[in-house]
């Protein structure tokens, strides 16, 4: 099978794609015939070394993405063959929030993850993909799909009328942009990009801000949520959007701080935590139950995620590419298997 593997240190320059053995599924595991995954920030960080300096390698990327189930090992009896699932972000991470063993089974490092032609995995770490998602929109779900739904609906409250503030149009952002339309929430997106806040609008966005054009961008949302502040800020920046974040938010209201991109030039305040009692929540993906709800979802309110391009994964590297830039607006995907 082929694999797009981090081998001979950090760097972009450094993933190549390998021959490996093909997998057999031992007791209680599935083996998945891949057939699409797609990228998230993480996977560029870690291949940059950025993420985690002392991860070990080789080490194959990929968090999010689908398969077929090819072949059962002895007692893997949740799946049929053929059915098509999704794995874990986290494996055994099946329901509350995440424990210190939780760092040790992530996909696409410290575990061999998602870029792959071939997983093998215990079928108590699969979901079943939405039957109405194309591959590639099914291989978005598991780590950037989980990430927002939790965030809106099960860390905070969102509902019709909540007043949602995004930052940036990637992955993440793109799910909590569609999910919050879902409802009927007032979803403000802000990016540097006048060309993705057109197309952030034309998804549901009610409010565009271009920090491009209005660096002080905080106020700018403050006053377009009713003037006291957005109920929620997506938070997705890190260090060099906090300030403002912390601006745009109401009295009460809640940061939930999913980007953590470090940034020696921006040391925001902490004042308005305290003073205005800012809810800073940390998210990091979800557990299954989260993804299983997250699923229901997406069938009932027949959402679909935004996808900015497909790539082959012979072209892994122009997708990481793409990725690093950011180009792209939603999720970028690899067709592993043929349609």
């Amino acid at each position: 099978m082929r694999v797009v593997c981090l081998r001979g240190g950090f760097g972009l320059d450094q993933l190549v794609l390998e021959e490996r053995p093909d997998p057999v599924p031992g007791p209680g595991e599935v083996l998945l015939r891949m057939r699409a995954a797609s990228l998230n920030f993480r996977d560029v960080s870690i291949a940059r070394g950025t993420y985690d300096p002392r991860l070990a390698l080789p080490v194959v990327l990929g968090t999010d993405g689908v398969g077929q189930v090819a072949a059962r090992g002895p007692g893997g009896t949740r799946f049929e063959l053929g059915e098509r699932v999704c794995p874990l972000f986290a494996r055994g991470w099946y329901e509350g929030p995440p424990t210190r063993a939780t760092a040790r089974s992530m996909l696409g490092g410290p575990l061999d993850g998602t870029f792959a032609e071939l997983l093998v995995a215990r079928d108590d770490d699969l979901v079943r993909a939405p039957p109405e998602l194309t591959d590639e929109e099914a291989a978005t779900l598991g780590c950037a799909g989980v990430t927002a739904y939790r965030t809106l609906f099960e860390l905070a409250r969102v509902e019709a009328g909540t007043r949602v503030l995004v930052i940036g149009t990637g992955g993440v952002a793109s799910f909590a942009l569609v999910l919050g339309h879902a409802v009927g929430a007032q979803v403000i997106v802000v990016s540097r990009s006048a060309e993705k806040l057109r197309h952030a609008q034309a998804l549901g966005a009610e409010h565009a801000v271009n920090a491009t054009e209005q660096p002080e961008w905080g106020v700018a949302v403050r006053e377009l949520a009713g003037g006291e502040g957005a109920d929620l800020v997506v938070e997705l920046g890190g260090a060099a959007t906090l300030a403002q974040s912390l601006r745009a938010v109401r009295a009460g209201g809640t940061v939930a701080l999913i980007g953590h991109t470090p940034d020696g030039s921006h040391t925001p305040s902490l004042v308005p935590v305290v003073m205005r009692e800012i809810r800073v929540q940390g998210v990091l993906v979800g557990p299954r139950a989260s993804f299983e709800a997250f699923t229901r979802f997406l069938s009932q309110r027949r959402v679909r995620p935004a996808l900015d391009r497909v790539f082959a994964l012979a072209e892994f590297r122009s997708a990481f590419e793409t990725l690093a830039r950011g180009d792209a607006f939603g999720k970028t995907c690899l067709r592993i298997a043929a349609p």
